[in-house]
């Protein structure tokens, strides 16, 4: 939990700091190829890669120790973290909703972490890991699909395909057993994670340029933490301390709903300046 905890610190925070590094370079004008070109000689937007590097790591560390839901209830609440620093840094005003869901999100991960057992023993179907291979291409073609609604449908859709493709990734890394290169190029679930991280970002990028950022970021929360945590449950084995399986349930609807109550945070430069934008580094926002 701790490992999932520290992910969600390192995601919460690289987002502000790119964040920072994006308003500087938007400063002089330009292009996205231009502002990208800029931030990327800045310290602030380097750290913030750095730090999504280290979530990443951190966040494979907790897939491998402890149940998928506490994880992508973990993950989501990174929002809360990007919340607090850019109140700290970015001087964004909360309000009092907004610092009550804070609140509300550290009370449903304080359940969480009582109540999680560990990881669950069960190795995973070869018919699993093909179902994440297919399930890694229907994102792609659900990006298809979105791109062809109206803005409000779009970025909905468009959001909830980046969260299962993140949720793929979080159900695939569980699937990978044998790191060896011979083992991991027979393994299906290798190429679901490659194929579904790649395409949630792509999906996400699309939702943020095209739609509401809340909207897009609220359905990104949504597939991420539900499905794979139900996998994780049939599939997998996750399971709670015993009695405490109400108490994981309640921890993680209130953490989830914390978290969806702070979605505009999702992308914090949309919300501190009228220039362009930086790309997202939410957990999934790099897989």
């Amino acid at each position: 939990m701790v490992c999932a905890l520290g992910a969600a610190v390192c995601f919460g925070t690289a987002t502000v700091l790119q964040a920072m590094a994006a308003r500087t370079a938007a400063a002089s004008g330009g292009g996205e190829a231009a502002l990208l070109l800029r931030a990327l000689r800045q310290w602030r937007y380097l750290a913030g890669l750095a730090l999504d590097g280290l979530g990443f790591l951190l966040q494979i560390a907790a897939l491998r120790s402890i149940p998928i839901y506490a994880v992508g209830a973990a993950l989501a609440s990174s929002l809360a973290v990007t919340a607090v620093v850019a109140a700290r840094l970015l001087r964004v005003r909360l309000s009092r909703i907004e610092w009550g869901a804070v609140g509300v999100v550290c009370a449903g991960l304080a359940m969480l972490g009582l109540a999680s057992g560990p990881e669950g023993d069960r190795a995973g179907s070869t018919a699993l890991k093909y179902a994440m291979l297919a399930a890694a291409g229907a994102v792609l073609l659900l990006g298809l699909v979105a791109g062809r609604l109206p803005e409000r449908g779009r970025a909905l859709l468009l959001g909830l395909g980046a969260g299962f493709g993140f949720g793929v990734v979080e159900v695939a890394v569980r699937l990978i057993d044998d790191l060896s290169p011979g083992a991991l190029l027979a393994n299906p679930a290798a190429y679901a994670l490659l194929l579904g991280g790649g395409a949630a970002f792509l999906l996400l990028t699309s939702a943020l340029q095209r739609g509401s950022v809340t909207t897009a970021t609220a359905g990104m929360v949504i597939g991420e933490t539900i499905g794979p945590a139900a996998v994780g449950v049939v599939w997998l084995g996750d399971r709670t301390r015993e009695g405490l399986a109400w108490l994981a349930v309640l921890g993680f609807a209130v953490a989830v709903a914390g978290a969806l109550a702070l979605a505009r945070f999702g992308e914090a430069p949309q919300e501190t300046a009228a220039e362009p934008r930086a790309v997202p580094s939410h957990p999934g926002d790099f897989p």
